[in-house]
């Protein structure tokens, strides 16, 4: 078992909110490896929206287009992230996305209210995010916003929004929620933030003269499948994800599932 890094509070914290911002941040050394390499990345992929480099982690990635930064996968495994991940959904840890969300300037496009299990391939569903500040995110930047509690009420109805400014197709539908419950989560470079995956969470446009530059790392527990049979998913714009070719890693533990982590190397 690793160490302890989130306090029995912020664990009870995560389990009620469907988040957490823990009293952690990452090591200098760390944090610096992880912001030279994603700014690589964005530069790597200039017909990319920097919002939407998905699969963030894989070389020529077949599942969305991105030319991606092995690196980022050799540091997605360490101890400290796989610790407080093991904390929330147990020993046996599967990493099988990440994405960076890098809001420009000035025209930093919105991110709707959603869950991200209606995109997600995981049978049963079960995923926690480990979001790393790169930028400080605050209010004037748009920052990450979530609902306080709204994971303990399943998936909600979502529908196509149709429109342009957004970094999502899909979006929750008018009245399925409470908007005026939402927490601004404000984080300094190399903070990070743990989300459930069925928490309801989105962020606004950004027209500061300040980058808001984040990357999301996606670890399931081994005793879920990572379903493969499930179409391709749509996001904002004319780019799909086909998680049949997406590659999925064993960072710890064992495997419970019958995962296939073959495909896609």
């Amino acid at each position: 078992m690793g160490r302890r890094i989130l306090s029995d509070d912020e664990v009870e914290r995560y389990h009620r909110d469907g988040w957490v911002t823990p009293d952690y941040r990452l090591p200098d050394e760390l944090y610096t490896e992880f912001k030279t390499v994603i700014e690589d990345l964005i530069a790597s992929n200039p017909g990319i929206r920097p919002e939407q480099l998905v699969g963030a982690h894989v070389a020529g990635d077949r599942s969305s287009g991105i030319k991606g930064k092995p690196r980022l996968l050799e540091l997605a495994q360490s101890p400290d992230l796989l610790d407080m991940v093991e904390q929330l959904i147990g020993p046996d840890v599967i990493m099988w996305g990440s994405q960076v969300f890098s809001k420009k300037s000035g025209d930093g496009l919105a991110i709707p209210w959603h869950q991200d299990g209606q995109y997600w391939p995981i049978r049963p569903l079960a995923s926690v995010t480990v979001w790393i500040a790169i930028d400080a995110s605050t209010v004037e930047n748009g920052c990450l916003r979530v609902v306080p509690g709204s994971h303990r009420n399943g998936l909600l109805k979502h529908e196509v929004s149709g429109a342009a400014d957004v970094a999502l197709d899909q979006g929750l539908a008018a009245g399925t929620f409470d908007e005026t419950t939402a927490a601004d989560v404000e984080l300094q470079p190399g903070q990070v933030s743990l989300h459930h995956v069925n928490v309801v969470h989105g962020s606004n446009p950004n027209h500061s003269t300040k980058r808001r530059c984040a990357y999301a790392i996606r670890y399931m527990p081994a005793t879920s499948l990572f379903d493969r049979a499930i179409p391709p998913v749509r996001l904002a714009g004319n780019q799909t994800i086909d998680y049949s070719e997406r590659p999925i890693w064993l960072v710890r533990g064992r495997d419970q599932a019958g995962n296939d982590f073959v495909r896609g190397h």
